[in-house]
């Protein structure tokens, strides 16, 4: 029997939703907030929420100091770049653990997990001398490279989640009628797996686009992203916070407009094959 949502719980839920998302979203508003202030009304106590003298200096001074297009630009390249090649190497790795197991697919997926435990400082200097050896450190092949790899196991993690709620028999049935794996995976499973390939797509962008320890120690100019961009105002002198609050904002203003409009796709894809 089910039972029955009162109109007092469905407010008391709303409410805490709210209050949730607020505390959670508060950190973004108050950096967006101080962008607007002086360096002074910053580091004012108490602090002034809405009622102080609103500048766009901050913004001025950051796009005269930085070039902020060329960061972002790369940003962009090294995001989706590392995002295309894991997405496709994860698709037919995962087709295969889900739908061509073998006794060692369990052990392979746990160890590709297990990866993701190591800190990266621990492989810092011998990924170090590899990229100066090679001449990719400062490129943006380089990072593409590191980021993929530091990413593919949760991408084949998450794509194996979903792979494995997809019906078997619809696969045998296009074996059945002469499909080829290649068919298989393009113009039968892809399609299915939508949901799941989206979302799967966005957190490795969100993942990839956030990056900052390879970022930054692996880039200094020609191909610093935003993060770097960022921590470019941290100086010996201090943190200037409404300059760094200024930065900041440019930094997550694209990632944060991809989110807000595809956060329902998002969330159709990580609660894909939750409910029965």
């Amino acid at each position: 029997m089910a039972r029955m949502v009162t109109t007092r719980n469905k407010v008391i839920s709303t409410a805490a939703a709210w209050l949730v998302g607020f505390l959670i979203f508060f950190p973004i508003l108050w950096m967006v907030l101080a962008s607007f202030k002086t360096e002074l009304e910053a580091f004012a106590i108490p602090p002034s929420f809405l009622f102080f003298h609103w500048t766009t200096e901050n913004y001025v001074t950051v796009q005269e100091r930085s070039d902020y297009l060329h960061h972002a630009l790369n940003s962009i390249i090294i995001a989706g770049g590392s995002t295309l090649i894991a997405m496709l190497i994860a698709i037919p790795a995962a087709w295969s653990m889900a739908f061509s197991p073998t006794k060692r697919t369990k052990d392979v997926l746990l160890w590709m997990l297990s990866t993701k435990m190591m800190p990266p400082v621990g492989v810092l200097v011998p990924i170090y001398l590899i990229y100066r050896t090679f001449g990719l450190l400062d490129t943006r092949s380089g990072l593409i490279f590191i980021l993929c790899l530091g990413n593919l196991p949760i991408v084949i993690w998450m794509l194996f989640t979903y792979f494995k709620e997809i019906p078997r028999d619809i696969l045998e049935a296009a074996r059945m009628d002469g499909a080829t794996i290649g068919r298989e995976l393009i113009y039968v499973l892809t399609p299915m797996a939508v949901p799941g390939l989206a979302s799967t797509l966005l957190l490795n962008l969100i993942l990839a686009w956030n990056e900052a320890f390879w970022t930054l120690n692996l880039s200094t100019l020609e191909a610093a992203p935003l993060t770097v961009f960022i921590a470019s105002y941290s100086s010996p002198e201090g943190l200037f916070w409404a300059k760094l609050s200024a930065a900041s904002t440019l930094a997550i203003a694209p990632i944060l407009v991809l989110g807000w409009f595809s956060q329902r796709q998002l969330v159709r894809g990580l609660t894909f094959g939750a409910v029965k």
